[in-house]
């Protein structure tokens, strides 16, 4: 016997797959205008169903006019509520992505840093833009260790604080250091130096081990 062939039209938009696109040539074939055009509108809300993510493009519904009218070779002759177009669906392209050209002045601590320090000079309440530097400083001594995996100075900080803002903001150095404003508030767990502690896990060390029966007598054998 002679291996059988079929013939499978090649998907015009693989995201509905095969099942709609038979559909879709089912639909095509149907005499009645009306019929084509009540099942192309139940086919629609199915491929509403199927392409959910197209819900949030504007004029969505039209898209998927259009998307049924490509999926039938531009042939379907409905009544649409739109006027159907398959260069429409040619021409759908995803919006282009745009990447920053801006490189950070301070690769270590990146463009967003540059930001809030340039909202914190916006700031018109001062007790408001120290605090903001002093959040900001905190930030960059973060990313600095994160990225070079070393320590840095309070003194460094400042000035590059000074350098990006352009010397509009600025905070006492002597002050920084003192108050420690730019290390982290969470603290690493110090171990437990309560007496009272220490003595109850001495107690607990220095109690005296039952000795294991077996082990005994294993002894006495020996």
């Amino acid at each position: 016997m002679e291996a059988s062939t079929t013939f499978k039209q090649d998907l015009l938009l693989r995201e509905y797959g095969r099942n709609v696109q038979d559909l879709v040539n089912y639909i095509s074939k149907v005499e009645d205008r009306a019929e084509r055009t009540r099942l192309s509108q139940l086919l629609i809300n199915l491929m509403a169903k199927l392409n959910p993510q197209l819900r949030e493009t504007q004029d969505y519904q039209q898209k998927l006019w259009n998307h049924l009218f490509v999926m039938s070779g531009s042939t379907l002759d409905v009544d649409a509520p739109y006027p159907l177009n398959a260069m429409e669906y040619l021409n759908d392209k995803p919006q282009r992505m745009e990447y920053s050209l801006v490189t950070p002045r301070f690769k270590h601590y990146g463009t967003n840093v540059e930001l809030l320090i340039q909202k914190a000079i916006e700031l018109e309440d001062e007790k408001e833009r120290e605090s903001a530097t002093i959040s900001i400083g905190k930030l960059m001594k973060t990313l600095y260790r994160s990225y070079n995996k070393d320590s840095i100075t309070d003194d460094v900080i400042l000035d590059d604080i000074r350098s990006i803002s352009k010397g509009k903001l600025n905070l006492d150095l002597k002050t920084v250091e003192s108050n420690n404003l730019f290390e982290s508030n969470m603290k690493p767990q110090q171990p437990d130096n309560n007496p009272r502690s220490m003595q109850q896990q001495n107690r607990g060390d220095n109690r005296p081990r039952k000795n294991n029966p077996k082990s005994s007598s294993n002894n006495r054998n020996k």
